[in-house]
């Protein structure tokens, strides 16, 4: 385990880490890390809460918040609890000129690095399996039946 992470290298690691999320199919593990890696750096006094943030597209049509956290040179945005609504102070919309800066750092580095600083590990969670839908059964051809009608109404 390396300690003397850098402010910078972790928070280029969350970057890297929150930009795969993004588009992964299970994510949980991801947010998770990034989740606790925030929080512990807020606890080392590594990052900060800024405020509040509205969230552009709330769920459910209904009017939501985030925290706003620096860690070094980048932004990241968290679910806020209850005490942050006493605490901060709304900033309101958010700014859709800044950007973080853009660092290159592979997702499995940037997962071993916070996995480090975190003690996290990823584990491996067995999904349930889907059962694949089952092919339509064929009809077995019939042998040696002859069609015949028992009666009729021409009878």
């Amino acid at each position: 385990m390396k300690p003397n992470r850098t402010d910078e290298q972790l928070a280029a690691a969350i970057y890297s880490v929150n930009r795969h999320a993004k588009t992964a199919t299970d994510n949980k593990f991801l947010y998770e890390l990034k989740r606790l890696t925030i929080e512990k750096m807020i606890e080392t006094g590594r990052a900060k809460k800024l405020g509040l943030h509205f969230v552009k597209n709330p769920r459910f049509s209904q009017q939501q918040s985030s925290v706003l956290v620096q860690c070094a040179d980048y932004y990241f945005h968290l679910l806020p609890k209850k005490e942050d609504f006493q605490s901060l102070t709304h900033l309101g919309h958010l700014d859709d000129n800044y950007r973080n800066p853009q660092r290159r750092m592979s997702l499995n580095i940037a997962k071993q690095l916070l996995s480090e600083y975190t003690g996290l590990s990823q584990t491996i969670i067995k999904k349930k399996p889907t059962h694949a839908p089952t092919p339509m059964s064929k009809k077995q051809p019939l042998k040696n039946r002859s069609y015949t009608f028992g009666s009729s109404y021409l009878d």
